[in-house]
C-alpha cells in the first residue's frame, strides 16, 4: 500500500460514529476491529477514487479482520426489470447471524446562515447541496427499508441468502466543523469527538494571511493533518482557493500555525 493511501485509511479509522446512541432504535452502529497487523505487509491495495467508495473498502477490510465474519457481499444491486432501484452497501454473516449493513461518511459544517426547528438540521454539506437531515431520511425510508422489498427479497433467495432473522447495522462516521471563533456551540446529540476543525467564508480569509496553507485534494480530506505537505504562502493560497470559490465549491485546507499545530478549515464560498 502507498503512504498516501495508508494516511487516508489511519485517519478513517481515527474518525468516531456521528452518534453516541444509536440512532434508529432498531440498527446498532457497528463496532469495527482496530487489529490491523495486515496493513504491515504493503500488499494491500485500495482503488477507489470516490471518498464515499474508498471507505466502503476500508470497512470491508475491517470486516475481515474479524475471525468471526465468516462471508461478506458487497455492493448489492437491487435489479427489477433492468432497473437498478437501489442498493445494499453489504450483508455478512458473523457467528451463524447475517447482517445488512449500510455505510456513511460524511463531512457537515454547522450553518449559520439560517435558524431550525430541529438541532440536526443546521449540519450542512460544505457546498450546502448535502444536509444531515436528508441523509438519515434517505437511511430510515429508502436504504434500511429496501432489504425488505418484495424484489430484494427475491433476488436474495435466489442467492441462497435468508433474510428472516437478517440484523440490520450502521456504520455512520463524520468530521463535523464549527464556525471560526464560535466552538462553544452545542451539537448534541451528535458525538463531539467527531469535531475536526472550523470553516470560514472567504470573505474573511485575510484573518490567516500569516500562516501556511496546504490544500489536499478530497480524498487527502480523510487524513489526520502532518507538516510533511508543500505548504503555500498566503498570496499563492488564495489564487487557488479562489479558483474553488468562483465555482462555489468550498475546499478544504490545513492551515499551519507552527509544526505542532495544524488545523482543518473549510473555507466556505458562502
Amino acid at each position: 500500500m502507498d503512504k498516501c493511501t495508508l494516511l487516508r485509511f489511519q485517519g478513517y479509522d481515527k474518525s468516531f460514529s456521528l452518534f453516541n446512541i444509536n440512532y434508529f432504535k432498531a440498527i446498532e452502529q457497528i463496532k469495527l476491529s482496530s487489529k490491523l497487523e495486515a496493513l504491515s505487509l504493503g500488499i494491500l491495495e485500495f482503488k477507489n477514487q470516490r471518498l464515499g467508495k474508498l471507505v466502503e473498502e476500508f470497512v470491508f477490510f475491517q470486516l475481515r479482520q474479524d475471525a468471526s465474519v465468516e462471508w461478506i457481499i458487497e455492493n448489492i444491486q437491487i435489479q427489477e426489470e433492468q432497473r437498478t432501484i437501489g442498493e445494499l452497501d453489504a450483508i455478512y454473516g458473523s457467528n451463524e447471524k447475517s447482517f445488512h449493513l449500510e455505510i456513511v461518511y460524511k463531512f457537515y459544517l454547522y450553518d449559520t446562515l439560517q435558524t431550525y426547528s430541529n438541532p440536526l438540521s443546521y449540519w450542512i454539506g460544505p457546498n450546502r447541496r448535502d444536509t444531515l437531515d436528508y441523509k438519515l431520511d434517505k437511511l430510515k425510508t429508502k436504504q434500511f427499508p429496501l432489504l425488505f422489498n418484495k424484489v430484494t427479497q427475491k433476488q436474495l433467495i435466489s442467492q441462497n441468502i435468508n433474510t428472516t432473522h437478517m440484523q440490520q447495522k450502521l456504520c455512520f462516521k463524520a468530521q463535523l466543523f464549527l464556525p471560526h471563533n464560535n466552538s462553544e456551540i452545542n451539537i448534541e446529540p451528535l458525538n463531539t469527538k467527531c469535531i475536526s476543525g472550523f470553516y470560514v467564508s472567504f470573505k474573511a480569509i485575510s484573518t490567516f494571511e500569516k500562516l501556511e496553507f496546504y490544500i489536499p485534494k478530497k480524498l487527502d480530506w480523510l487524513i489526520i493533518p502532518h507538516h510533511n505537505v508543500d505548504w503555500l504562502d498566503y498570496d499563492t493560497a488564495i489564487i487557488s482557493i479562489g479558483e474553488h470559490i468562483s465555482s462555489k465549491r468550498s475546499p478544504m485546507v490545513w492551515l499551519k500555525y507552527s509544526n505542532s499545530d495544524i488545523k482543518k478549515c473549510f473555507i466556505t464560498w458562502w
